[in-house]
């Protein structure tokens, strides 16, 4: 049994008073926090200002419908001020008669809960009719093209007060970016007519005298040089002077993990003086250490993790590190060292070696070597970067016993370049390998807008000595929109292609390439209707590997609350025998939901995924293939 109370009074005071009148007739539970449970908060009448945004301003809040979830509990008081804030609300984004006109409040049969519908009158908002921007001359046209076009108050909107103020702060950072540090801005309302609800945003600008950088102090540091610190900084004395360069210069300090705490910050005294003096403020970090992790997927099983770290081996802002790692997919230890600034800035020098072994449900690989990576970082966010990469390692390949106990897979065996006795395959690889990343996303755990693109060019033997005679090239694009507050829309596309040097390879013969580097898909990060590698050209209804792959994903993520969303995927993609084949018409699909709970290391994953075209005559533990479907569980995102 539900009962309603609809408040109908012009005045505010009034309104507050029969809600409160409201509440004590529901039951004496209001009187305190944590008698009666916010089940819901919803708005009617809410056209210009989102809902979401509204009910997040205020300080009652809904509980959680998850069992375990959290429970918010009314309180007059609180709801009393909430009414209040909901005005203060609409007239800081332009709505100055917004009221609330009516609450209706609903209790639950159990008369433990209470649903609350705030019907709100907006009224007409004050409409900035022009965005004006006054003594800036001084700055370059684009600058000034670029300001009018991006700034957060635009013309045709109603009047925000937070636009309002940021469009300010826009104007001013335009001349503190273009060697006018000393600039003012003063933000104006001019109403064209009186009692006119239209306006225009005027910005009149001083842009006061120009300055380059001057000296620079530096305090705070301890066993970290000077010289280290100054060579992070992405401006001299004598430069012009550009906010952005401040910015930059503490991203980059803080990017070499050195410092606990880094400001760059101008020292302004009287008057305009031509140069601006800057000091640096650092303060050290430990440089060595340890992590130890452990963890769970549906693939890895239990995995433990450990890394040791280094970051100022030796001085210099080197970095040393030890890994290891032990779960039922790979298993090994890692050793690297980098030095940054080689050379040049942007410039990373470093060197790794490992002997690893990875165990596949198909096959296992052991590889012994090193390598040394020549990066190239533009800026201190990673957006964009490149490495070329010198590899020289010892592999071994080997087949399982289930493929050396198939008498149909013998071929098969000697074409990839495995013995046909034991199943393995064994030689040296040295090759090259070129990376060019951009990335434009913020969060790279849950990313929610922007894209990154990853190209891996490969070459091993040619002019080069070693076993193997190849070349790779593979594609990776992900793009995220954000549509709304609570939906995100993430693809990827996935391609690429192994190719012999000086002639193609054959499908009789593909020894000359490392059975590991063959393509699979199927697993939690691919096509998830499937288990790891099991989507591939197949020989006696094992999976071999393919020399072309393509697949793209789609994902549809919803928030329902804040740590917890829902999602919807469809996979599709294939792996084929032969060297750039692409048969579109020969693709696997799946599809399913998945959930996600949000964790500070990234969000706890589950997805379901049902195979829309099952591969006939896969095996799967040497039986036929009978559940078309797989569940997967990990940490991250799918992609």
């Amino acid at each position: 049994m539900s009962r309603c109370a609809l408040l109908q009074f012009s005045s505010f005071r009034r309104l507050a008073a029969a809600f409160v009148l409201t509440c004590a007739l529901l039951g004496a539970g209001c009187d305190e926090e944590g008698g009666i449970r916010v089940k819901n908060i919803d708005f009617e009448g809410t056209k210009g200002i989102d809902a979401g945004q509204l009910k997040g301003a205020l300080a009652t809040k809904e509980s959680s419908w998850l069992p375990w979830g959290p429970k918010k509990y009314f309180d007059r008081s609180r709801f009393d001020a909430d009414l209040k804030r909901i005005q203060a609300f609409y007239a800081d984004r332009g709505y100055p008669d917004a009221r609330v006109q009516s609450v209706d409040v609903r209790m639950n049969d159990k008369k433990d809960a209470v649903s609350i519908t705030v019907h709100v009158s907006e009224g007409e908002p004050v409409i900035v009719e022009e965005v004006r921007f006054e003594g800036v001359d001084v700055l370059p046209e684009w600058v000034v093209r670029r300001l009018r076009r991006t700034a957060p108050l635009q013309a045709g909107a109603p009047l925000d007060r937070q636009a309002f103020a940021a469009t300010r702060e826009a104007a001013l950072n335009a001349f503190r970016d273009r060697g006018y540090p000393y600039a003012t801005v003063v933000a104006e309302e001019r109403r064209t007519a009186p009692e006119a609800r239209r306006l225009a945003a005027v910005y009149r600008a001083t842009p006061g005298a120009p300055a380059t950088f001057g000296s620079v102090e530096i305090a705070g540091n301890a066993s970290v040089g000077p010289e280290v610190i100054r060579r992070q900084l992405t401006f001299r004395p004598g430069d012009p002077y550009r906010i952005s360069q401040l910015q930059e210069s503490q991203r980059r300090l803080y990017n070499l993990e050195l410092f606990e705490f880094a400001n760059v910050e101008t020292l302004r005294g009287e008057g305009q003086p031509p140069q601006v003096p800057t000091r640096v403020t650092v303060a050290e970090g430990k440089h060595r250490r340890l992590n130890v992790g452990v963890g769970y997927g549906t693939e890895e099983k239990f995995r433990v993790d450990t890394r040791w770290r280094h970051v100022n081996f030796f001085g210099g802002t080197r970095t040393a590190g030890v890994a290891a790692r032990y779960s039922s997919l790979d298993r090994g230890v890692k050793a690297d060292l980098s030095q940054s600034y080689f050379l040049k800035p942007h410039l990373s020098l470093g060197f790794s070696a490992q002997a690893w072994d990875t165990r596949e449900v198909l096959y296992s690989a052991d590889t012994v070597g090193g390598r040394v990576t020549l990066r190239h970082q533009a800026d201190a966010r990673a957006r964009n970067t490149w490495a070329l990469t010198f590899v020289d390692e010892y592999q071994t390949s080997t087949a399982t016993e289930e493929a050396l106990a198939n008498p149909e897979f013998r071929d098969d065996l000697i074409a990839l370049g495995l013995d046909p006795t034991d199943g393995k395959q064994a030689g040296t690889l040295i090759g090259f390998e070129l990376d060019v990343t951009r990335n434009t996303t913020r969060n790279r755990l849950d990313p929610r807008q922007g894209y990154s693109a990853a190209l891996h060019l490969e070459q091993a033997g040619g002019w080069l000595p070693g076993s193997y005679d190849f070349y790779l090239a593979a594609l990776d694009v992900r793009q995220y929109t954000s549509l709304g507050r609570r939906v995100v829309l993430a693809n990827r596309l996935q391609t690429g292609s192994i190719d012999g040097i000086g002639q193609g390879l054959t499908v009789d013969d593909t020894s000359s390439v490392p059975f590991s580097r063959r393509y699979f898909l199927g697993g939690s990060t691919s096509l998830r209707g499937w288990g790891r590698l099991e989507v591939s050209p197949l020989s006696g209804g094992l999976p071999i590997g393919g020399l072309t792959m393509l697949e793209v994903n789609s994902e549809l993520r919803l928030a329902i609350s804040r740590n917890i969303s829902v999602v919807a995927f469809i996979d599709a993609g294939n792996a084929w025998e032969r060297s750039w084949q692409f048969e579109l018409d020969d693709l696997r699909a799946a599809v399913g939901p998945g959930l996600r709970y949000r964790t500070p290391i990234g969000p706890v994953r589950a997805d379901v995924g049902y195979q829309l075209t099952p591969i006939d005559g896969l095996l799967i533990d040497g039986e036929p293939e009978k559940r078309h479907w797989r569940v997967h569980f990990s940490i991250g995102q799918a992609f």
